[in-house]
């Protein structure tokens, strides 16, 4: 059982919902990545999902594309980022790391080599936004080589034909896209999601992680209720890009902390 596995599997012994933050890897600058990967962990992180940097990150709003436009500025690319892992993998050999990011780097790279370097990173899993399930049969091979998970993107206007290919090709979770929209939007509809997750559930397997539009603790303990697993990205990159560089490691820390609280109270089994 890899990482990923043995997290759900053990969050679901004890009743609990995965927390899953992301950052943008080189956000606000090279040296602080693995502290901040360090210090969501010990405020509560089950999953973390490291984002790689990109020029044209199409699926997320202007907060996620200042940070990938910071980490750029100070040269971070894909092997930054794989170098990044293996420097967390030195003190933490259990929590999971996602990789989430654009086709254009990995084709640089090659999948074979990607991946091969990717497994001796010690990354868990990878979603790459531009990849559709239609079309990727050979990258998820070479993930799979690897026992790497390649990890897809629902949305709420996937059609069934998609989530049933999803369904064959995904491991380690699913992420449903909870809105129309790029990350950072707000207009999340509970009622919507919870519809969705019902069809789609009949169909996946695998956990499913709900994102984008999760910017408090009541919105997350609300989603916890729904899902197995609750993305934070937006908002946790606004504390970043505002904090004083004294004090950003502390409040993306109480940031954390208070939204691994709020999951936690949806996950109590009602007496």
């Amino acid at each position: 059982m890899n990482r990923i596995a043995s997290t759900f599997s053990s969050l679901g012994a004890q009743n609990k919902k995965a927390l899953i933050p992301f950052i943008t890897a080189g956000d606000p600058e090279p040296a602080m990545t693995v502290r901040l990967m360090h210090e969501l962990v010990q405020a509560g992180a089950d999953i973390i999902e490291l984002g790689v940097p990109f020029s044209d990150p199409m699926a997320d709003g202007p907060t996620i594309q200042r940070s990938s436009e910071r980490a750029l500025q100070h040269g971070v690319g894909l092997k930054d980022v794989l170098a990044m892992v293996a420097e967390f993998r030195k003190a933490d050999q259990t929590t999971p790391v996602v990789l989430m990011g654009y086709a254009n780097p990995i084709e640089a790279m090659g999948y074979q080599g990607f991946a091969m370097a990717a497994r001796e990173s010690g990354v868990d899993g990878v979603l790459i936004v531009d990849y559709p399930p239609e079309e990727c049969e050979e990258w998820v091979n070479q993930l799979e080589h690897q026992a790497i998970d390649p990890i897809f993107l629902l949305s709420p206007t996937t059609p069934k034909a998609r989530v049933e290919k999803v369904a064959k090709l995904a491991k380690g979770y699913v992420y449903y896209v909870s809105l129309k929209g790029v990350t950072g939007a707000s207009h999340l509809d509970l009622t919507d999601v919870r519809k969705k997750l019902a069809e789609v559930r009949a169909i996946i397997s695998v956990p499913i992680g709900v994102g984008f539009g999760i910017r408090d603790g009541a919105t997350a303990k609300a989603v916890a209720g729904l899902a197995d697993a609750v993305v934070v990205g937006s908002r946790i990159i606004e504390e970043i890009e505002n904090a004083p560089s004294d004090i950003l490691l502390s409040n993306v820390n109480s940031l954390v902390n208070s939204l691994r609280a709020a999951i936690d109270q949806a996950a109590v089994p009602l007496s």
